[in-house]
């Protein structure tokens, strides 16, 4: 039996544009993925999920995932609960050489489901590592970030950038750049979230994205725009300028918005945090719902955020420097 732990992330700057090709920088937080793996006798797989802001369930098969495994939450459930952690174990069997293993996973997370904050990409994580090892091999990190790449890029319908795996993997401020990643040095910035309760649909969301920039040469601009910003940046991550880091996270956040990415509850409570003091605030992730993140020293961002009606639950984020943790 093997225990692994991954962390969720927040993006500085960059998402969406990265997909281009365009920098970004996301960076670990304090809110982790935790799976335990134990090898069967036999080929079954058996999931169990609790903490995925959704309610828990258990998943047994055989080894071939054709056909929805029978149980009681909506197709769309199975879908992000499953395909994320079948495709992973099978990353773990074809590192370990053992396409017939089966296994016991449990998986816990303090990471809402779809919010913006790479909950998918640190269950991944987590459980590669932990089914390799409980397998008898250890992967590196270089690896293991590799490895779950693939499996977002597989479940994602290649559409998935290497941003989130390498920072789960990783974990600190990360700069993305195509198939570049490379940690970077940040100071522990006062990462505040803001959750609305909600998810947005990661997959229609970059098409949307896609159709525009297609569409319309500023739309293409825009992206672009992105990753100039990405550029300046970083300058002030250099220059540990929590001022400057929050305006360009605004700025950010509209061209966000431009895109079509936003949402109601995303904007109430970007304007929650501003109007609270915040130094910045923008939406993280794919959007559409979900997550916001600001720049707060005091507690005045995450009082408003939690009197806001748009937001579902406000909380501190530290920065992570470990990345994947071997627990047990």
């Amino acid at each position: 039996m093997a225990t692994s732990s991954a962390p969720g992330k927040v993006y500085l700057f960059g998402e969406h544009a990265v997909v281009y090709g365009e920098p970004a920088v996301p960076c670990a937080i304090e809110r982790r993925a935790t799976v335990t793996v134990e090898k069967r006798a036999d080929e079954r797989l058996r999931v169990r999920a609790q903490d995925l802001s959704l309610e828990g369930f258990t998943v047994e098969y055989d080894g071939s995932t054709a056909g929805t495994p029978e149980v009681d939450v909506t197709e769309d459930l199975v879908e992000a609960a499953m395909g994320y952690v079948d495709e992973a174990i099978a990353q773990a069997r074809d590192a370990a050489d053992a396409p017939n293993a089966g296994f016991d996973v449990h998986v816990e997370s303090s990471i809402p489901l779809g919010a913006g904050l790479g909950s998918s990409a640190a269950v991944v994580v987590a459980t590669i590592d932990a089914a390799t090892r409980a397998l008898g091999v250890e992967l590196d990190r270089e690896e293991i970030a590799d490895r779950a790449y693939q499996v977002e890029h597989t479940v994602q319908d290649g559409q998935a950038s290497r941003a989130d795996t390498f920072c789960s993997t990783m974990g600190g401020a990360v700069l993305v750049e195509g198939d570049n990643c490379e940690r970077i040095a940040a100071p522990d910035l006062p990462f505040v979230v803001g959750y609305d309760g909600g998810a947005g649909d990661t997959g229609a969301l970059v098409s949307g994205v896609r159709s525009l920039r297609e569409t319309y040469p500023f739309a293409a601009d825009t992206v672009e725009s992105i990753g100039d910003l990405v550029e300046q940046g970083i300058d002030a991550l250099e220059a540990e300028d929590t001022t400057e880091l929050g305006r360009l996270m605004n700025f950010n956040h509209g061209l966000l918005a431009a895109l079509g990415v936003s949402s109601r509850s995303l904007d109430a409570m970007v304007w929650a945090a501003r109007d609270a003091g915040a130094a910045g605030a923008k939406l993280t992730g794919a959007g559409g719902g979900g997550c916001i993140v600001a720049l707060d020293e005091t507690d005045a961002t995450e009082t408003a955020l939690k009197y806001s009606p748009a937001c579902a639950e406000a909380f501190r984020a530290e920065l992570d420097t470990e990345g994947v943790c071997r627990e047990q």
